[in-house]
């Protein structure tokens, strides 16, 4: 094993044994905890590998022939995203290997509505556009937001609303009333996502202000910044807001202050599958989402993990997104 994959695998270890830590001191939750199965909030996680309850579709002939003819020849679309600690996203199941959650889930339905398997692929953050960008993956489906920036190299099919949340220790002797409580805090983000962008926005409005910059502290492990806010080395954690819900919910050692729109005040922001711009598969990836809205599966795949609330009504091709960082 090489290095840097002993590196993940222990990082992997640290994450499921964080989660399973924090389990044990149920807030929250109603606490029924199983080898396989969790109880949050009267939501019931599958955490097999197996993921016997995955909702599946038929291969729709309509959508299917729109495809590519290499995807179609090859009979795989190949999904790389990101892999948290904690549901409902994208994590690892009790094998410690396997990623599930929603974003695992909506990346299955669509290939079955389109004829495919899914070759999943784990990559960090930036890592997942670099294998959009080589063609070594077809979609990037892992919590991406739809951005103006990001739609001059991509292309989106929505499936999520994009809502962010703001959570900090649950003693906490600070108040949020708007970003200017954020002068002089010491928040948490993922480097290169939408929350670092409304994080960096925030604190250069700040000092405009006269006040002083927020301190941003960068971590890419989701077990990281759980660890760093219990201990009290960060204020607070600016990241997805189901995650943060459920973490919250879970523990009972944190709470959510605010809840954004991952866009900010400009627009409601959305999450999307991402894939290279015009090479043909947006239109079908799609079109099988619209038809798993139609038809009910795509709101039977949030449910299965608390998700309802951030449903969306259509699947929209690179709607408005997240405004172009001035410069």
């Amino acid at each position: 094993m090489s290095m840097a994959s002993r590196r993940r695998r222990i990082g992997a270890l640290i994450a499921v044994t964080t989660l399973s830590l924090l389990v044990g001191g149920c807030g929250k939750g109603d606490g029924t905890t199983t080898d396989t199965t969790r109880t949050v909030n009267g939501v019931s996680y599958d955490l097999s590998p197996e993921q016997a309850g995955r909702v599946h579709a038929p291969k729709v002939d309509a959508i299917a022939a729109q495809l590519p003819q290499a995807l179609r020849d090859r009979g795989t679309l190949v999904v790389t995203g990101s892999v948290g600690a904690a549901p409902p996203l994208r994590f690892y199941a009790t094998d410690d290997r396997t990623p599930i959650g929603a974003d695992a889930d909506l990346a299955v339905l669509v290939a079955d509505i389109l004829g495919l398997k899914v070759d999943t692929r784990i990559g960090d953050w930036a890592q997942n556009f670099v294998k959009i960008d080589s063609g070594e993956a077809d979609a990037f489906v892992s919590n991406a937001t739809v951005t103006e920036e990001r739609k001059e190299k991509y292309d989106f099919a929505t499936y999520r609303l994009d809502n962010v949340a703001l959570e900090v220790p649950k003693d906490a002797n600070w108040t949020y009333q708007d970003r200017k409580s954020l002068a002089g805090k010491k928040i948490g983000v993922t480097s290169g996502t939408n929350q670092e962008q409304l994080l960096v926005k925030w604190s250069a409005d700040d000092v405009a202000d006269g006040l002083p910059k927020v301190d941003i502290t960068y971590y890419q492990q989701v077990s990281d910044y759980y660890l760093a806010l219990s201990a009290g080395r960060i204020d607070g954690y600016l990241g997805p807001n189901p995650s943060a819900q459920y973490h919250v919910a879970q523990t009972g050692q944190s709470k959510v202050v605010a809840t954004f729109s991952g866009a900010g005040d400009a627009l409601q922001a959305e999450i999307g599958v991402l894939t290279k711009k015009d090479n043909g598969l947006v239109g079908p990836v799609q079109q099988a989402l619209q038809y798993a809205i139609d038809n009910g599966l795509y709101r039977k795949v949030l449910d299965r993990w608390g998700l309802g609330g951030e449903a969306v009504a259509q699947s929209r091709i690179n709607p408005p997104g997240l405004p172009k960082a001035k410069k």
